[in-house]
């Protein structure tokens, strides 16, 4: 059976920042904090929704968050400015190791697959345009049980729709609290940890393996398939 291998989206395939050129067009030297302060904020609200079973879709949270950027900082976007954005987060680009390493992984046999809070829509969307979806068996999206990660029914949810079990699958995340979410529904994990500078929650619940670029998986899952057969 091959085994699955379930990527995040947002942040470990493609990059959220990829926001921040437009955004200097608008805000100047405010952009990085801009970008930053948004992303925090997007999970920040998938999280609450997920808690208070007020689902919107992320597309929602993503929009919300967006307005309470632009007050918080006292940027004073306009209602085309944010439009603009939006349409941008739309089209992100993906991280210059993405295509290479999922080829490869591809060619290795296991079975590839997207797995993101994003509506499936979404996510065809930015990988098609990031011109990686061909390397994907299919998306898996949180949409479908209306809730967020790292709710446990969307990893139960991921096994389900790949046809497979958590002994064969694993979720590769620069996102903390996805990994845990993983691990703790008893999935394999890799954390890339994208930069230095970046802290994996201390909650003793830790990833299988943790990279620094998603050029260094293959050969992990490779030796994680061997070790049994070599204790």
């Amino acid at each position: 059976m091959p085994t699955v291998l379930a990527f995040d989206v947002y942040g470990t395939l493609i990059d959220t920042h990829g926001v921040v050129i437009k955004l200097q067009e608008y805000i100047g030297s405010k952009a990085e904090e801009f970008s930053r302060l948004w992303r925090e904020k997007q999970l920040e609200y998938s999280f609450r929704r997920g808690l208070m079973r007020s689902y919107e879709n992320f597309g929602v949270c993503t929009s919300q968050a967006l307005d309470y950027t632009n007050a918080y900082l006292d940027t004073g976007l306009s209602t085309e400015h944010k439009a603009t954005l939006l349409a941008e987060y739309r089209g992100l680009p993906a991280f210059d190791d993405v295509k290479e390493s999922l080829v490869r992984l591809k060619a290795d046999g296991h079975s590839l697959y997207a797995f993101s809070n994003g509506t499936a829509d979404a996510v065809e969307t930015l990988l098609a345009t990031a011109g990686i979806r061909d390397l994907f068996d299919g998306v898996v999206s949180t949409d479908d049980r209306q809730t967020f990660k790292p709710n446990p029914d969307v990893y139960e949810y991921l096994l389900k729709a790949t046809s497979t079990s958590a002994a064969n699958a694993w979720l590769i995340s620069s996102n903390p609290f996805d990994v845990i979410g993983a691990v703790s529904y008893g999935l394999r994990s890799a954390w890339v940890q994208r930069t230095k500078n970046s802290i994996f929650d201390p909650w003793g619940i830790e990833p299988t393996h943790i990279i620094t670029s998603l050029r260094e998986l293959a050969s992990h899952i490779a030796d994680s398939r061997a070790a049994p057969e070599t204790a």
